[in-house]
């Protein structure tokens, strides 16, 4: 079954909701302060607030959209519907891998590069400022 149907699917999975611009906000301020909390702490809390730093920049774009996605990967997935390149969704995807390897399991993961993470936050944020009704018509479309 294509990904995209099973978080479809899912009861916390990919869900149309309204748009909201506050919302979309507040995320991406909450992307920043978790990147301001990564570069003062070190081990597994850079990992896993540098993830959520970048994941909450991810999904403020969703918030913009009106897309509700409470499953990490089914959000992950849907950064194919932006302009994300294939190595950025490669980057959160083993960003989230370190921090559920950090988080649950204890293991000894690699530290993420601040600068990787800055540069993701700014890139949603590009994303952003440069969606428009349309496009954001046209990616809805697409999740019904």
């Amino acid at each position: 079954m294509d990904n995209f149907e099973w978080c479809k699917k899912q009861e916390r999975g990919i869900s149309l909701v309204e748009k909201s611009s506050h919302l979309s906000d507040s995320y991406l301020k909450d992307a920043y302060e978790s990147f301001d909390a990564c570069l003062k702490i070190e081990g597994k809390w850079k990992v896993i607030t540098g993830y959520y730093a970048c994941y909450n920049a991810v999904y403020s774009i969703l918030m913009k959209c009106g897309i509700k996605s409470e499953i990490h990967n089914c959000t992950i997935r849907l950064m194919e519907f932006f302009k994300f390149s294939k190595e950025e969704i490669k980057f959160l995807e083993k960003l989230k891998i370190e921090r559920i390897n950090a988080q649950y399991y204890l293991k000894k993961v690699r530290l993420p590069k601040v600068l990787e993470i800055k540069k993701f936050i700014s890139k949603c944020e590009f994303i952003l400022s440069e969606l428009n009704d349309n496009q954001i018509e046209e990616i809805r479309g697409k999740l019904k």
